[in-house]
């Protein structure tokens, strides 16, 4: 079992600045973005309960796959939120941009393609295989 320990990172202070901006950032990016789909989901349901009138099978279940869609881009964009949130608290932590498998660096091109990432492209890659078998 592999025994982690704390790591630091040795980010100035401006770097640190700056990848908090960028991750609060978007971080508020999903939570509007959140919110306009919860408004939408909203509407899409006081719509189908007014309007049932006369529906066959295919309107009922036209309206169930919208209703599925709609919690399920609920659900996602909530995990996105959360996997930003936990980058923001890594940032405090000093743990940000090292992966949490292997404790070795998180390259930064993976960082600026998905800021969130906890982990190397080795660890998510053995994870995504373990997952499989």
């Amino acid at each position: 079992m592999l025994v982690q320990e704390k790591v630091t990172t040795v980010r100035s202070q401006v770097e640190i600045d700056r990848i908090r901006v960028s991750l609060q950032t978007r971080y508020d990016e999903l939570t509007t973005e959140y919110d306009r789909a919860l408004t939408q989901s909203q509407v899409l349901r006081v719509v189908e309960i007014g309007d049932t009138a006369g529906d066959d099978q295919a309107d009922s279940g036209t309206k169930t796959a919208e209703r599925d869609t709609a919690q399920s881009l609920l659900r996602t964009i909530l995990e996105r939120r959360a996997q930003f949130e936990r980058a923001l608290s890594r940032l405090e932590e000093g743990t940000y941009g090292w992966c949490e498998g292997c404790a070795a660096g998180i390259p930064v091109e993976r960082l600026e393609i998905f800021p969130a990432a906890t982990t190397c492209v080795s660890c998510k890659q053995t994870r995504e295989r373990r997952a499989l078998a």
